[in-house]
């Protein structure tokens, strides 16, 4: 419907717009529409960095990118464009305040510009990376470089509250737009779709953060586009004093969407007290005995008839003597002849009704020679007899509880003061660290001033993904709204615990925040201009969030007070990490097909070696023939005339992982590429501009 209201907005008989507009009302009205979002107009990103031509389709870089032009020619500094509606009008602009847009779907050629960097692991070839963009284009160059390799992907969107917290084409949408559910949907199905393209879809999780507002939409939309994925939905309490909500409720939690994707699952974790709850039995540091007679469902002696037998306990109730055979449903248990100097012990329940055991005899009398039986003592109904499950059994038998010694009955005595329960958590989460307030907001505000709104805490996103990637050291973990950067820092605390080597990948645009944005445009600045990227999300926010945890200090260099949480590291030792600041820029096809642009896509080769190393750069005005670049475990041909030099120089190479060979001809490559079967070849510049001329948005 929105695209059906845009069109009639063109219309230039006004008798004509409003008899149609008052048709199309009264079909609103007569028909109830689902969730509604595909039809959407399709979101436009300026892109700066490419220069206006002939036939660009431009917009005004103060406007809000909803209004079109196509330039017809350009005269000077003068741009003469159609308008795209139904009137075709000529209109003129001034060049330099015009900027080239892409729509989402239209082919681009990104590359990344570097920014900045912070290096506090010299010695470390792990470099994590932000990159500065707006995520949908972000994703379409991290699918080329990544597809089918990230472990877990986690995000943040924005949660569609109805104030001024998130845009759709480039201007907000508040509580009273009757479309902004729909418009809310479509944004996140674009992207959505293009992060399931970099999963690994044998062993992957996507995790959502989302509240009351639009989480039954979401759940919708994740079970559409995730058919084949296991997923499940998470409450966790991040307030647990209240956000006032006018004559509601107060909201004191949120949801977070699981997505697992092939083998994925949360491991079972070693959890602190407020993990364990109020659960009976509890999550406990030692070895845990079970009793032997079941309780619960199918605890009658007619729902396991097989294991209605009797144990004979010696009259000290030292040990068994003998155990018996289960008798027919219709046999009376007295008619069982009791064995000398024994007692004889059935599975009777407190309500004197006859139950059953938990194992068969050849399982017990197995058990019980291996000493994990426990005698209890003697009641009213029997005794008290206890076994350890097969989970137990193996604890034991791995020494995670070392034998020290038997008990009278035979059963063994184990160390447990260096065992600590791992386990999986429940679905409600009520955990004093995952307070946004006093481990999220108070948090940032001391590293960098209060300059964000509402981060998650620290602690929410480490355990949270902690339950994907601890036993996966070297892990992928992206986040495509990262906001004020907590996931990075969160895998940052997660290596640093468990000496890991994770990598993250943030992306974040560099909006400002709707009070920066009034102020700035009334004093005449426009998005591009130094005074308003400056105060973005991504340079004001995440960047030195990011430097200051990885340094240990804040922004005026002052150290970092306290420690973290769980693992007493103070916050002041930072941590041994590297980050690499880029900011997405797009490039001239044309420019790229001459081979013009090598310098610029440099970084990004280093991106699909995996970023490793320092990124390389490269000094003076000439291109090298040949790259080895070691530290970063790649190699780049840009002149196949000095192939056989190439040859010898990487023979017996095999620390060189990826290759980058440029020629235009596929067979070539092929035949080139084919005497480094260790290492992943690419041929430029055919591999970059096949992938980013196809629309990835095609049906």
């Amino acid at each position: 419907m929105a695209a059906i209201n845009d069109l009639i907005d063109r219309i230039s008989d006004p008798e004509l717009r409003r008899r149609i507009s008052d048709e199309v009302a009264r079909m609103q009205q007569q028909k109830k529409f689902g969730l509604v979002f595909e039809e959407h107009l399709p979101e436009a990103t300026p892109l700066y960095d490419v220069p206006i031509k002939r036939k660009s389709l431009v917009a005004e870089k103060d406007g809000f990118f909803k209004v079109f032009y196509r330039v017809k020619r350009i005269d000077g500094e003068k741009l003469i464009c159609e308008t795209q509606d139904d009137k075709h009008e000529e209109v003129c602009f001034e060049k330099e305040k015009m900027v080239t847009v892409a729509m989402f779907g239209d082919p681009i050629y990104p590359y990344l510009k570097p920014i900045d960097e912070v290096q506090n692991a010299p010695g470390d070839k792990l470099w994590h990376t932000l990159i500065e963009a707006e995520n949908y284009h972000a994703l379409q160059l991290l699918i080329y470089l990544y597809g089918g390799k990230v472990d877990c992907i986690y995000i943040d969107p924005p949660y569609n509250t109805g104030d001024k917290s998130w845009k759709y084409n480039n201007d907000y949408v508040d509580s009273n737009d009757s479309y902004r559910h729909s418009k809310w949907l479509s944004m996140m199905k674009k992207r959505l779709l293009l992060a399931k393209k970099l999963l690994n879809p044998k062993d992957s999780v996507l995790i959502v953060t989302i509240d009351e507002k639009e989480y039954l939409r979401l759940g919708c939309l994740l079970e559409e586009l995730f058919p084949e994925a296991k997923m499940q939905m998470i409450s966790s309490v991040i307030n647990p004093a209240g956000v006032s909500r006018g004559g509601e409720f107060a909201r004191t939690d949120e949801y977070l969407y699981i997505v697992m994707l092939g083998n994925m699952s949360p491991q079972s974790l070693p959890l602190d007290n407020d993990w364990r709850g109020k659960i009976k039995g509890g999550y406990k540091d030692k070895l845990r005995w079970n009793g032997l007679m079941r309780s619960g469902t199918n605890a009658r002696r007619v729902d396991r008839r097989n294991l209605f037998y009797p144990i004979f306990v010696s009259v000290d109730g030292k040990r068994i003597i003998k155990i018996g055979e289960s008798i027919p449903i219709t046999q009376n248990r007295n008619e069982i002849a009791p064995v000398i100097d024994s007692v004889t012990i059935w599975p009777i329940r407190s309500d004197n009704t006859e139950g059953n055991w938990q194992i068969s005899q050849k399982k017990l009398a197995s058990l019980y020679k291996k000493g994990y039986v426990r005698l209890g003592n003697f009641t009213d109904n029997g005794m008290s007899i206890s076994y350890l499950k097969n989970g137990e059994v193996k604890k034991v038998d791995e020494g995670k509880f070392p034998i020290v010694g038997h008990r009278d009955d035979g059963s063994v005595i184990v160390d447990e003061s260096e065992y600590e329960a791992k386990f999986i958590p429940g679905t409600q989460w009520w955990i004093t660290s995952h307070d946004a307030t006093q481990l999220g907001t108070k948090l940032l505000n001391a590293m960098i001033g209060k300059r964000f709104d509402f981060p998650k805490s620290l602690y929410a996103v480490h355990d949270t993904i902690r339950f994907f990637v601890a036993n996966k050291p070297n892990a992928l973990i992206v986040d495509f709204f990262a906001g004020s950067g907590t996931t990075l820092h969160a895998v940052n605390l997660l290596n640093k615990e468990d000496g890991g080597h994770r990598q993250c990948i943030m992306v974040t645009n560099n909006e400002v925040s709707a009070d920066e944005e009034k102020r700035l445009r009334a004093q005449g600045h426009q998005p591009g201009d130094d005074e308003w990227e400056r105060l973005g999300i991504a340079r004001y926010v995440n960047w030195p969030r990011t430097v200051c945890s990885i340094e240990g200090h804040d922004v005026n260099k002052q150290p970092l007070k306290g420690s973290y949480l769980g693992c007493d590291i103070p916050m002041s030792e930072g941590f041994a990490a590297n980050a690499k600041y880029f900011k997405l820029g797009f490039l001239d096809k044309d420019s790229v097909e001459l081979q013009r642009q090598f310098r610029e896509l440099l970084p990004l080769l280093w991106m699909k070696a995996g970023a490793i190393g320092r990124c390389p750069e490269l000094e003076g005005g000439d291109i090298p023939e040949i790259l080895l670049l070691e530290d970063n475990s790649m190699a780049i041909l840009t002149d196949e005339e000095v192939y056989v030099d190439f040859r010898k120089l990487m023979a017996g190479r095999e620390d060189i992982k990826s290759i980058f060979i440029v020629t235009n001809s596929e067979d070539a490559f092929m035949s080139m590429a084919k005497p480094f079967g260790w290492a992943q070849c690419y041929q430029l510049y055919k591999d970059y501009l096949e992938n980013f001329s196809i629309n990835y948005e095609r049906r």
